[in-house]
């Protein structure tokens, strides 16, 4: 009988090469794929969205968001991804969908999706310079501030979007893609980038 070995592997584990990529000298993008999270999809169920919000308080500490924004939590972010419906990201096990299951019961439907889609976090002095290659939303400080979210897409990919703490004074995007597509988004965002010089890498810290 044969014997099968499992061993989980990113999505972009072929296409990431950490290290500098494009133009030469200082980077002006930096891509760091997040990997090993927690990601789980909370629906509520009709005429539940009043018990499902209620729910989340006493889950995170924060409401869920009812607009595009995310929203962050303790140890979670909470991410708009559509009318009474939020994205739950963490790290640990802490809010896995074992774990978010019995607060839920009757209010919401819960999807696992941390193995179906890829976090990738984008920063640098000409990230949203380049975001802007390939994306039809205004992401203007004046307008996509921190926490603003939305989905939308890119290069006819489904995506979402979403603005982090800034780091180091840079905007910081962070962007969720289905992981079929996710190799591919991945070389038109390094196209996209070449021509600023990207610094790739990956890390467990979401």
């Amino acid at each position: 009988m044969a014997e099968f070995s499992w061993e989980t592997r990113s999505p972009l584990d072929r296409a990431l090469v950490a290290g500098p990529h494009g133009a030469s000298g200082d980077a002006g993008v930096s891509l760091t794929e997040i990997r090993n999270l927690d990601l789980v999809q909370v629906m509520a169920r009709r005429g539940k969205a009043a018990e499902m919000a209620e729910a989340a308080k006493a889950r995170f500490g924060v409401a869920a968001p009812e607009t595009p924004n995310a929203l962050g939590a303790a140890d979670a972010t909470l991410i708009w991804s559509g009318p009474d419906q939020f994205l739950a990201l963490s790290t640990g096990g802490k809010h896995s969908i074992e774990a978010l299951e019995p607060g839920f019961t009757g209010s919401a439907s819960l999807s696992d999706q941390s193995h179906a889609r890829v976090l990738i976090s984008i920063s640098g002095a000409k990230a949203r310079t380049m975001l802007a290659k390939l994306s039809s939303i205004d992401l203007h400080p004046d307008v996509f501030g921190v926490g603003a979210a939305a989905a939308t897409s890119m290069d006819h990919t489904s995506v979402t979007l979403w603005r982090g703490a800034d780091r180091d004074g840079q905007a910081v995007f962070n962007l969720l893609v289905f992981a079929t597509f996710a190799e591919s988004l991945w070389h038109t965002i390094l196209d996209s980038a070449a021509e600023y010089g990207v610094e790739i890498g990956h890390s467990e810290d979401v």
